[in-house]
């Protein structure tokens, strides 16, 4: 994948979700697999990134309308 970081949430994730989905199955060889863990990692560092850049923004946003207590996303329990 050529520019990680111009993928979107949500495009960066679906590739995400392809990545395991092939790793997963278990006939990939060795060195495709390393290859796929190492683009999955870039991936997750994206999309990582891309919640916490959300994450200060909804906090300034918060603080912007006299709501100081910070914005933390919630993720899957």
């Amino acid at each position: 994948m050529e520019n990680m970081n111009e993928l979107s949430f949500e495009e960066a994730m679906l590739e995400l979700e392809k990545i395991v989905e092939k790793l997963e199955k278990g006939d990939v060889p060795l060195e495709k697999a390393i290859s796929y863990y190492q683009e999955g990692m870039q991936l997750s560092k994206v999309c990582n990134d891309k919640l916490s850049s959300v994450q200060e923004k909804m906090t300034k946003i918060m603080n912007e309308q006299d709501q100081l207590e910070s914005f933390e996303i919630q993720g899957d329990e």
